[in-house]
């Protein structure tokens, strides 16, 4: 097993969460006035989100990593004539949706050839029972999405794939609703919507697996981007698997819907300390501290820890590499619809450096502990197998080429350069 012997004595700090800056731009350009964004993610996804409401009509400005939205409420959005462009981002593409079932007029959402492989009639079902007319270009499943929006109807919903997004939509959605929507959902999935809607004013509460919404006006407000925690999941993780070093990651986001990576690195036998914790606005920030690991554990994972964790499945993977026996990771269908499906990217390219890996219905099985070698690898134009694959190299020391190693700009533009700093 090859641990390469190099050390970890350093800080650094991670740019702030994709999820969180989708969601603070699309909040702030359907509320009343002026929404500042702090420490705001200047990623490729995130930014198709905001050319796209610039194309709908919002006012946005931008300072270095401050963002200025000028908002002007609910059904605030121009009608635009051309093609609003998600390129890459699934989030843009969904949760946009949302917004627009609520706008009296029509609009046509695409993206890149990645994109256009995603399914998207997971967000057609509830947001035509909702009365908007939508439709997919391709089988009825497959963008572009065209959509006439008008006024909505509340509806009670009940989940049927573990997925933020897809909830997202609905939440927004259910702005323009004509009394209380009501979503259930079997297993918790990411709630960065619901807190910052809470946080703007949106009239929504959360019992357990019950979440209840009402068309509420939203008003303007300061927001702080933590850390994205699913980025600094890569740095964890190399830390941890390099005996005797430490790393401490600055003003990182530990919502609870998130932190499955902390609880998969403690079972195989990384410490790990959450320091400075505290509560900004509607989230909670901690400084976090990782110790490398003397041995690394294998694990077994499935169930209700996997949407927590679910971005984080491809780095697991190069943990449970170096692991000495078997582990299992289960209930990954949903890896099947990300940028690649992550499953068969995993294993076709960690099988070309020598780990013994399988492909499960549903999940992955690593026989770890062995050596590796280096090799070409292929990204698959996939940002998390990209850096997945560049942390498992410096782990093992071996020479790894990956292709299409740029597509990381999806979303980690400063990767390679905070990898650099920390040796």
């Amino acid at each position: 097993m090859n641990r390469n012997g190099r050390r970890i004595k350093s800080q650094i700090e991670i740019l702030g969460d994709k999820s969180i800056s989708h969601r603070a731009l699309m909040i702030s350009s359907i509320s009343k006035g002026i929404s500042r964004i702090n420490n705001f993610l200047f990623s490729h996804d995130s930014i198709s989100t905001l050319n796209c409401l610039r194309k709908l009509g919002v006012r946005i400005e931008v300072d270095n990593e401050k963002v200025l939205v000028y908002g002007n409420g609910l059904s605030s959005f121009k009608f635009y004539e051309g093609v609003l462009d998600a390129r890459n981002s699934g989030t843009t593409m969904r949760l946009l949706s949302g917004i627009l079932s609520g706008h009296k007029f029509k609009s046509i959402i695409d993206g890149d050839t990645s994109l256009r492989r995603r399914p998207m009639d997971r967000i057609i079902k509830p947001l035509s029972l909702m009365g908007a007319k939508i439709f997919a270009g391709r089988e009825g499943k497959f963008c572009p999405i065209h959509i006439i929006g008008g006024k909505l109807n509340s509806i009670s919903y009940k989940m049927e794939v573990d997925s933020a997004q897809v909830k997202s939509s609905i939440l927004f959605a259910a702005l323009y609703g004509d009394s209380t929507t009501k979503i259930y959902e079997k297993i918790k999935t990411r709630d960065h919507t619901e807190r910052m809607l809470k946080y703007f004013g949106g009239k929504i509460e959360v019992n357990n697996e019950e979440i209840s919404i009402k068309s509420s006006e939203l008003i303007s407000r300061e927001v702080f981007i933590p850390g994205d925690i699913s980025s600094a999941s890569f740095f964890m993780a190399l830390a941890g698997a390099l005996k005797d070093s430490e790393l401490l990651i600055k003003n990182v986001g530990i919502n609870e819907t998130r932190t499955g990576i902390i609880d998969v690195l403690k079972e195989m036998g990384v410490e790990v300390e959450l320091l400075n914790v505290r509560e900004d606005s509607f989230e909670k920030i901690c400084d976090i501290k990782v110790y490398g690991a003397k041995e690394l554990k294998p694990i077994k994972i499935s169930g209700g820890i996997i949407p927590r964790l679910i971005d984080e499945i491809p780095i697991i993977c190069v943990l449970c590499a170096f692991a000495k026996g078997e582990s299992i990771l289960e209930n990954l269908s949903e890896l099947r619809y990300k940028e690649s499906d992550r499953i068969k990217s995993v294993v076709c390219e960690f099988k070309k450096l020598g780990i013994e890996i399988y492909e499960l219905d549903d999940g992955i099985k690593i026989v770890g502990g062995k050596e590796t070698k280096g090799g070409k690898v292929n990204s698959h134009n996939d940002h998390r197998i990209a850096m997945a694959l560049t942390i498992l190299s410096y782990i093992s020391g071996e020479n790894i080429e990956i292709l299409n190693s740029e597509c990381v700009d999806i979303s980690f533009p400063d990767f390679y350069h905070k990898l650099k700093s920390i040796f």
